[in-house]
């Protein structure tokens, strides 16, 4: 049974999809029944991120329920991946339960940037020298091939910097979650799409296991996903990314490295951004403030709901604009990539004002009449 996307001029085999739905439905189930365990747990042991000035939110919230996004993916890919020993395969899952385990330290005692980075970074040459490594430009800026060791170091940056980047979006309800189901989806059906059929059931356990965190995550959030879950998230992606692009034929995404950057792009453009602000202050970039994407949404009043719609839906637009101007170049590609988030980030930093112009003419007008 072959269905045709008009939107994006694709065609897909449903019955390719088959072990992708099994291993959906799983996490999904797995995650929703695990999350009110931990829920209840964190409530007896007093588990909560507490609130405090850097912070959205204003009470105590049972945090750790990246734990439950983890086990439904495992109990997924337990059932209906069909598992080799293989050494990328052995080498993810590894990093999977040192970030996890990770994760775990970090929401109990709140361990430094520094220290949580230099794991990741570890952890990235582990994949690197597992075979998962990006090897090739595919022409952006004229460059093809690369060297062994520029291969080692570009994986490296990509592996920890995503992994980074989706732990620091990850600041209010429903949005590293939301970001992370859209990218993972779109990586399942692209794996999948090239063949990668066990890459591509990774990518469809985490996302239904991460739909049902989101049922219990959008605001009011009754748990949060915890450096235990977006360690995992941000590390599963950028592993994922990495993999599609040595598995990418160009009849399949022409520009395999800008498209998976898109995958990524908001979290990326945003941790670079903060912490090229911080830098130029004088001030240490793991110092944490309030200057993300979602902090300039919020400090101008939106809600959590609003501000989690809206970029979201800013992720949504990137990877479908992407995909529309593939017959561009590459480089052009990137350059409006970047102006359009430059944009972005101007109108929303500068959002507060124009709300604020906005209701002191609407009272004014108001008192007159």
């Amino acid at each position: 049974m072959k269905s045709h996307f008009h939107l994006l001029q694709i065609d897909l085999h449903l019955q390719d999809y088959k072990f992708a739905l099994l291993c959906f439905v799983t996490a999904f189930v797995v995650t929703m029944l695990s999350i009110p365990l931990i829920i209840k747990l964190s409530r007896k042991y007093d588990l909560y991120d507490m609130p405090n000035e850097r912070k959205e939110h204003v009470l105590p919230v049972p945090t750790m329920g990246g734990i439950a996004v983890v086990a439904g993916m495992l109990a997924a890919l337990g059932l209906w991946l069909p598992f080799h020993y293989d050494t990328p395969q052995v080498c993810f899952f590894f990093s999977v339960a040192v970030l996890l385990s990770l994760g775990i330290m970090d929401d109990l005692r709140d361990l430094s940037a520094r220290y949580k980075f230099f794991i990741q970074a570890a952890l990235a040459t582990l994949m690197a020298i597992s075979g998962i490594r990006i090897t090739s430009f595919e022409g952006l800026f004229g460059i093809y091939e690369l060297p062994l060791a520029a291969q080692y170091t570009f994986t490296l940056l990509t592996i920890a910097g995503v992994t980074n980047a989706f732990n620091l979006i990850d600041g209010i309800d429903g949005l590293a979650g939301g970001i992370g189901f859209m990218s993972l989806t779109t990586l399942g059906i692209f794996l999948t799409m090239n063949g990668d059929i066990i890459s591509a059931l990774i990518a469809f356990s985490l996302a239904g296991a991460v739909v049902a965190f989101l049922y219990f995550n959008f605001n009011p959030a009754k748990i949060f996903l915890g450096d235990t879950g977006s360690l995992v998230l941000g590390f599963s992606i950028a592993v994922l990314c990495i993999r599609l692009m040595q598995v990418n034929t160009l009849t399949s995404l022409p520009h395999s490295p800008l498209f998976v950057l898109s995958l990524v792009f908001i979290p990326v453009f945003d941790t670079i951004r903060v912490f090229a602000k911080r830098i130029w202050k004088g001030k240490s970039p793991f110092q944490a403030d309030k200057t993300h994407i979602h902090h300039l949404l919020t400090n101008a009043g939106f809600s959590h709901v609003f501000a989690t719609r809206l970029i979201c839906g800013l992720h949504g637009f990137i990877l479908l604009e992407v995909y529309w101007l593939k017959e561009l170049r590459i480089e052009l590609i990137l350059l409006i990539l970047i102006a359009f988030m430059i944009v972005v980030t101007t109108v929303l930093k500068n959002i507060r004002v124009f709300v604020k112009k906005t209701s002191t003419g609407f009272s004014q007008s108001f008192i007159e009449n």
